[in-house]
């Protein structure tokens, strides 16, 4: 059996609301990069965390304390989310501090199949982050 946690982005989870469906769906279906795993094995979904967002100097360490949550409970993979594969300029700095401090763990990256290439993905979620949104200041200011 494959025990295996989730880490995904905290901007597409909190600001774009996305709920990792995608993620889960190709898990059981072993699509994307679950397909690796061997038919036989049967795969547990020990957790999904979100990284501690775009990081200062300390990104790693709050890593690292959100990972806990995972390899206490003998987690043998963590999958970088597609998200994370795509757009986080900080994914290599949090592999490495992963594998430093968790060395049997493996380190995958990505979920879900690609259904579409990491520019035309890039372009689409800078669009949705860029889309204009209401805040309390247009509450305050009467513009609703």
């Amino acid at each position: 059996m494959a025990r295996i946690g989730i880490l995904t982005c905290s901007n597409a989870t909190q600001d774009l609301g996305c709920s990792s469906s995608s993620c889960l769906a190709d898990l059981r279906k072993r699509k994307g990069a679950f397909s690796k795993y061997p038919q036989d094995e049967s795969l547990d979904l020990i957790g999904i965390i979100s990284c501690p967002g775009c990081p200062t100097l300390t990104g790693p360490d709050k890593l690292l304390q959100r990972i806990r949550g995972l390899t206490e409970f003998r987690v043998d993979a963590v999958h970088f989310t597609y998200c994370i594969k795509a757009l986080c300029p900080f994914r290599k700095m949090y592999e490495k501090a992963l594998k430093e401090a968790y060395p049997d763990i493996a380190i995958v990256i990505g979920t879900h199949q690609e259904r579409i290439t990491e520019q035309k993905y890039r372009e689409r979620i800078k669009k949705l982050f860029s889309s204009k949104k209401k805040t309390m200041v247009d509450l305050i200011l009467n513009k609703e």
